[in-house]
């Protein structure tokens, strides 16, 4: 494929024939099950789904020149949405059974990843999600609590996700080879989570306790609550901890308490 790829989408193709045979096999694909891929590049894994026979294959590629490649390659096997990734409703693509790809570009990875968790019904839009990043922001998503990658993105992400890492990825796996490493995970939709109102108002509370992480959390606390006293007492808080020692479900908490006062 004689194709310039353009630093700006972050094109990585993946090119590890075993790697993308592992890949496709962890969707438990069969003809009940429908596959939304985002960024399929040269549709080397997309390839490997339509042999397992799903019963649909919806792909995102912003890129008109993989599109016309994508199209000639496949026809009507699949169905090709030419848009920008960040720009849909993925409640356009809720449907039983949804399993959904994703060797998401480097520069926006955590941005999708936030735009799903955000969606309201992504308990409804699929029943796992199956995405690469880079290594560093996987460590980050994954990170427990106490750990030195812990922080927003974990809080944000465990909230509604079951997260498995599968396996770490070497540069040489793609073309041309990214300068890092890679991650594999697999997030499931939980179907009980903590109820918040807003993601938005979890996302605020996060930045700002990890601002500064280095610091006892009474300092956010007392800026977040007059009576920060009496809310770390009824959540058990120990106001000379730091952000990393709080785990997911105190931070949700917090938020619940921070919801009520703006109400």
């Amino acid at each position: 494929m004689n194709l310039i790829l353009k630093k700006s989408l972050g094109q990585n193709f993946l090119v590890d024939k075993n790697l993308i045979k592992f890949i496709t096999e962890i969707g438990n694909i069969n003809h009940d099950i429908s596959v939304l891929e985002v960024g399929p590049g040269n549709g080397s894994l997309t390839s490997n789904i339509l042999e397992k026979g799903p019963k649909d294959l919806t792909v995102i590629e912003k890129d008109k020149r993989l599109v016309d490649i994508l199209f000639k390659k496949f026809g009507n096997k699949i169905n090709i949405v030419n848009e920008d990734m960040m720009n849909i409703s993925y409640d356009n693509f809720i449907q039983k059974n949804l399993v959904i790809f994703g060797n998401l570009p480097y520069n926006i990875s955590t941005q999708i990843l936030v735009k799903w968790i955000k969606t309201n019904s992504i308990q409804k839009l699929c029943n796992k999600l199956i995405l690469m990043f880079q290594k560093e922001v996987a460590d980050r998503i994954i990170a427990e609590p106490n750990t030195k990658h812990y922080g927003r993105l974990s809080i944000l992400s465990n909230w509604k996700m079951k997260i498995d890492k599968v396996i770490d990825i070497e540069p040489k796996s793609f073309n041309p080879a990214p300068k890092v490493r890679s991650t594999l995970l697999t997030f499931i939709p939980k179907k009980k989570f903590f109820e918040i109102n807003e993601a938005k108002n979890l996302e605020y509370i996060t930045n700002v306790f990890f601002n500064q992480k280095r610091k006892m959390i009474k300092k956010p606390m007392r800026f977040l609550f007059k009576n920060f006293e009496e809310v770390s007492k009824n959540l058990s808080i120990d106001l000379k901890l730091r952000p990393q020692n709080l785990d997911y479900l105190t931070y949700y908490k917090i938020c619940k308490h921070y919801e009520a006062l703006i109400k």
